[in-house]
């Protein structure tokens, strides 16, 4: 077996930061927990900016961070749940954020969040996960030429 790499302690580093992250915002919209609104507050958030479907949007994206989140905890499906994380993350920034200082409301968070993940789903989980050697969802897992 080859010895830990600093390859895979800086997966190890960005995972374990970006899971918690997205477990924590998942469990906000989802169940209200941590300060969270819950899926009720949250869609009502989510009509009054304008977000179509805004009841299923919650559960969608709460799903995508709070399933993404424990995957990159894990390192389970890491790579595959990769796509929601993404695709989630940039929606957050075109819909429900404006300008890009954070500070002001901008869309900075969840575009430095939509990076981590296409990180994380580039590279795979490292070889310190749950998930090491796992394969993947066969329909997501990228090509290997």
């Amino acid at each position: 077996m080859k010895p830990t790499s600093r390859h895979d302690l800086a997966l190890l580093a960005l995972r374990l930061m970006a899971g918690s992250v997205f477990v924590f915002h998942g469990s906000q919209k989802l169940f209200g927990l941590f300060g969270g609104y819950g899926i009720a507050g949250t869609a009502g958030w989510m009509e009054s900016i304008g977000i179509p479907f805004p009841t299923a949007s919650v559960v969608l994206a709460g799903s995508a961070e709070l399933l993404g989140g424990l995957a990159f905890l894990t390192g389970i499906y890491a790579r595959s749940l990769s796509l929601p994380l993404v695709a989630t993350m940039l929606v957050a920034a075109l819909t429900a954020h404006s300008g890009f200082d954070v500070t002001q409301g901008g869309m900075e968070y969840p575009l430095v969040m939509a990076t981590i993940a296409l990180a994380v789903g580039l590279a795979g989980p490292g070889r310190l996960s749950v998930g090491a050697g796992r394969a993947e969802l066969p329909l997501l897992r990228p090509a290997v030429a």
